[in-house]
């Protein structure tokens, strides 16, 4: 690669982020990528993946394909590259046919240099069919683990990306994950028919983060403690929606500033709170462990959490929320013995039998009264405590079914989903002119929208506020919403109302449940995978004689670094090698004082103490309780 070549990402960098340079790992993945080979990149929460993919992107010419798994993230990403002026899209499961239409038209025909993808629309002949038409300079694939069934999030939809290389055979690839076991890192190049392996990997050693294990009765004592005597901003997390709150309530009546957050919450809420947390007007966030994804917050001191996560790699990511601006941080696990049973029974019940899974499929064919063979591609929302009431199933075992038929294939159950409205003008300018004149009592509204909007209306969906619509022209939010539906209706524009509700989508038509298809064999090596994992987190926790970042390096085959000297298991050690020095250096002290008279430094000259400080306070020590004295020459005997 010539010398102005090089230059050029450097150049990209500074003009769209502001830097200098690129962090270690990510100049090599950068410069591999513009080489035309395929890369997989391993780096840890807050190495700065999406820079690896997006500069080069930039770089060249044509767009770059991004595939991602994460709705809340991508819409992130996309908003975050339309601030810096790159012009970025996002199609996922979940928005109408027309929408999905003119995102692509845009991609082909338009300025868009990135267009952000969840898996499941790979697969869609739509896709496929524009696909050929664009030009594509990169395929980028983030959270690459989920093509993995070794992986902890495995997603089969991710193993149609292979078939996408045939579209665009000449483009190379760069996988990026967080986490990946050596198995997993192999498992992702060949599913994504990497010429040769190819791996760009940043340590997983984080140098500034002390971990830490405690093992209590009293779980909630143990954490007003570690909140009180490490200061800055905070997470906490739990595993469920109600100790959400329960924890912040408890926080807030002991003088902490705490808010709490979970997928419970409108949208508005959830913004609101994370907003404050991020200015630093809420110091501690209590929160299910959706929370900090995304967020680039660099000062976090502590993460804590309440319950033992499910894996080393879910919590080895969420851990990594603390200290990405490289202060000394502190990640703290706080368990009781019940909550290694409880994680047992819980993994139980995150792998449901065929007959449940068949079972609430069936249901949720009724719930929706959708026939064999239709619902393809159609998105619903779903009230899980409705759904669970109403068909007499508990409801975590409703959750888990609807995860095991994500990992099928069959559906996408999105969590947490907010999507504000938007709308679109089907007709042009002069069809738009003349029904304004034949219907005047639409006249001033459609001005008010094109006036808000600009033109961008007539090219693409722009998303709107019906509330703002409401103020500005003296009416209800109502009113609005009944308006542009009744302009839907009519078919001059496209009103595709807002969703924040729990979205289940049919990536597949609706199946006859008796005869669905489940891989049995991919299941149970599924839950002997978690079972595996469950057994490397309770490993790490009860723990005592080996450093934490070993345990976790270890997991993910890296074995080339020493003790970290600043986590629970390596401080203990320091502590019992001080005890046991002290203990050595009092009977030193002892045995040559008895036999002559010594000052101070004719005994340090004798013992010749690695800590000489440890040793002078040990002398004061000897002194204060009687059992050494100096003589009138300043030499030391016993009493």
């Amino acid at each position: 690669m010539s010398d102005a070549i090089e230059q050029q990402p450097l150049s990209v960098l500074k003009k769209y982020w502001g830097y200098d340079a690129f962090r270690a790992v990510q100049d090599d993945v950068v410069n591999a990528t513009l080489r035309g080979e395929d890369v997989l990149a391993l780096l840890p929460t807050g190495g700065g993946k999406s820079i690896c993919f997006q500069v080069p992107a930039m770089v060249r010419e044509g767009i770059c394909i991004v595939v991602t798994p994460l709705i809340a993230l991508m819409k992130d990403q996309v908003e975050q590259l339309n601030k810096r002026g790159i012009k970025a899209l996002a199609i996922f499961s979940g928005m109408n046919r027309s929408e999905i239409d003119i995102k692509l038209d845009n991609c082909i025909y338009g300025d868009v240099k990135f267009l952000y993808l969840s898996p499941e629309r790979l697969q869609t002949d739509i896709f496929k069919e524009r696909l050929q038409k664009m030009s594509v300079c990169l395929l980028a694939v983030d959270e690459a683990h989920c093509i993995s069934q070794w992986g902890y999030d495995f997603r089969p939809a991710y193993l149609e990306i292979a078939k996408i290389r045939e579209i665009i055979p000449d483009v190379n690839i760069i996988a990026l994950t967080a986490t990946a076991t050596p198995d997993v890192r192999d498992d992702i190049q060949d599913k994504l028919l990497f010429e040769k392996h190819n791996v760009f990997q940043k340590s997983f050693a984080r140098h500034n983060l002390s971990y830490a294990v405690r093992k209590v009765e009293d779980k909630e004592k143990k954490l007003l403690e570690v909140l009180r005597n490490v200061k800055g901003t905070a997470i906490v997390y739990t595993r469920t929606r109600k100790e959400t709150k329960q924890i912040a309530t408890l926080l807030y009546r002991n003088n902490f500033s705490v808010d709490f957050y979970n997928a419970g919450l409108t949208h508005e809420e959830r913004t609101a709170k994370q907003d404050n947390w991020i200015k630093n007007k809420k110091r501690i966030m209590v929160a299910t462990n959706a929370f900090g994804m995304g967020i680039d917050k660099p000062d976090v001191r502590v993460v804590v959490h309440m319950d033992i996560p499910q894996n080393l790699e879910s919590y080895y990511q969420e851990a990594g929320r603390a200290g990405r601006d490289e202060q000394k941080a502190f990640a703290v696990v706080i368990y009781e013995e019940a909550d290694i049973d409880d994680l047992k029974a819980q993994l139980d019940q995150q792998h449901p039998s065929i007959d449940s899974i068949k079972r609430v499929y069936q249901c949720l064919a009724n719930y929706y009264k959708m026939a064999v063979g239709s619902g393809l591609g159609q998105s619903f929302d779903f009230d899980i405590q409705d759904f669970s009431d109403r068909y007499q199933i508990n409801h975590m075992e409703v959750y888990y079914v609807l995860k095991k038929l994500e990992e099928e294939g069959l559906i996408q159950f999105n969590e947490s989903f907010y999507n504000p409205s938007q709308l679109h003008f089907t007709v042009g300018n002069h069809a738009l002119y003349e029904f304004q004149i034949a219907n005047a009592k639409y006249d001033y509204f459609i001005k008010a929208l094109l006036r808000l909007y600009g033109g961008e209306v007539f090219s693409n969906f722009v998303k709107i506020s019906e509330a703002q619509l409401g103020k500005i022209l003296g009416t209800t939010e109502t009113e609005i919403v009944k308006a542009l539906e009744r302009l839907d209706d009519q078919g001059i524009l496209n009103y595709d109302k807002r969703k924040e509700k729990p979205q289940v989508i049919f990536i597949v038509s609706r199946q006859d449940s008796t005869t669905l298809k489940l891989d049995r064999g991919r299941l149970e090596q599924r839950e002997k995978t978690a079972r595996k994992k469950m057994e490397a987190i309770i490993n790490y926790v009860q723990c005592e004689d080996t450093c934490r970042t070993q345990l976790i390096l270890e997991y993910f085959g890296e074995s080339t670094f020493g003790n970290c000297g600043i986590c629970d298991v390596c401080l203990s050690k320091k502590h019992d090698n001080k005890e046991h020095d002290i203990e050595s250096y009092h009977l030193q002290v002892r045995h040559l004082i008895g036999e002559n008279r010594l000052t101070v430094e004719e005994l340090m000259e004798n013992i010749n103490p690695s800590e000489k400080d440890m040793f002078l306070n040990l002398i004061r020590q000897m002194i204060d309780s009687g059992e050494l004295r100096y003589d009138d020459q300043w030499r030391l005997e016993r009493v």
